[in-house]
C-alpha cells in the first residue's frame, strides 16, 4: 500500500515521503496513529505542504547538528518525578518529558518526536537517552531521574 508520511518514522522515512509498505502495517499502526495518510493523486498537493512544514522544523546542515549536539551533551538533566518506596515510578519517564526537562536545564529546544529512549524508564537513577539531530548525528544525554 503507498502512503504519505506525516511524521518521521524510524527505519522508514521522514515526513512527506511517498513510501510502500505492507497493507496491514499501514493500516492498523501508521494511519490509525496518525503517522501517515493513504496515498491519492490528490494527496500529492499534502506532500508538497508537508514538505515545506518539515522544512521549517528540520536542522538543515550536519555541522548545525553538531552544534546542538555539544550543547545538548553538556546540560545535565535531572528529572523530578512520583515514584514508590522501592524507586520505582508512577507510570514512566516519557519522550515530551525529557524534551521539557532539557529546556528547563537550559538547553536547546529539541522536538520530542526527535528523543529516543532505549527501553521505557520506569526507576529511579540515571538513564541514558538519545536525540536524533539529523539523519547522521545522535547525540547521547545522561538523564538523571530523582523523586519528587
Amino acid at each position: 500500500m503507498k502512503i504519505i508520511l506525516t511524521h518521521e518514522v524510524s527505519g522508514l522515512g521522514a515526513a512527506g515521503d511517498v513510501v510502500d509498505v505492507k497493507d496491514g502495517y499501514a493500516r492498523n499502526y501508521l494511519v490509525p496513529r496518525g503517522f501517515a495518510i493513504r496515498w491519492t493523486k490528490g494527496g500529492e498537493k499534502d506532500v508538497a505542504q508537508i514538505r515545506r512544514a518539515r522544512k521549517i522544523h528540520e536542522i538543515a546542515t550536519i555541522e548545525q547538528a553538531n552544534e546542538i549536539k555539544a550543547q545538548l551533551e553538556g546540560v545535565k538533566v535531572k528529572l523530578a518525578v512520583r515514584s514508590g518506596d522501592a524507586g520505582r515510578l508512577f507510570g514512566s519517564v516519557t519522550q515530551s518529558d525529557v524534551a521539557s526537562a532539557i529546556k528547563a536545564a537550559g538547553g536547546p529546544d529539541v522536538d520530542k518526536r526527535r528523543v529516543e529512549l532505549g527501553s521505557p524508564i520506569k526507576t529511579l537513577g540515571a538513564h541514558q537517552v538519545s536525540v536524533r539531530l539529523h539523519a547522521d548525528v545522535v547525540a547521547k544525554l545522561g538523564v538523571e531521574v530523582i523523586a519528587a
